[in-house]
């Protein structure tokens, strides 16, 4: 990508996945392949996403005046954008995404490649 100009870059990494956004990992660690989960968090600066219940890592915390307690914290870890895909329900599987433009309101919209069915509210 060296030799792409500044205002091209932004539009070749349009992030498709937003919050609350149902998907499945495609990718990445075997155990997790094949798992669906609720988007938590969407990192569009690392291309990295935290999904619910799935990637859990370990964390050693020191105890300090906030948490009184310290030990092992077990919590969600991030997975990058390319290794998952949005889930429709529609289709029961895991789908591309597409743009579609609304007649009524004129505003654009994700769907579903495979069934057209609607990822944003209308």
């Amino acid at each position: 990508m060296g030799r792409y100009k500044k205002q091209l870059k932004d539009k070749v990494n349009k992030i498709t996945i937003k919050k609350n956004d149902m998907v499945c990992v495609i990718g990445g660690d075997f155990s997790m392949k094949g798992k669906t989960g609720k988007v938590l968090f969407v990192d569009s600066k690392k291309d990295r996403v935290t999904v619910e219940g799935l990637n859990f890592i370990k964390r050693h915390q020191r105890p300090n005046q906030k948490v009184q307690k310290g030990g092992i914290i077990e919590r969600e870890g991030t997975i990058h954008i390319s290794n998952v895909m949005p889930f429709c329900d529609k289709c029961d599987r895991p789908v591309r995404v597409r743009r579609q433009k609304l007649e009524s309101s004129g505003r654009y919209v994700r769907c579903c490649a495979k069934c057209g069915e609607m990822f944003d509210k209308a």
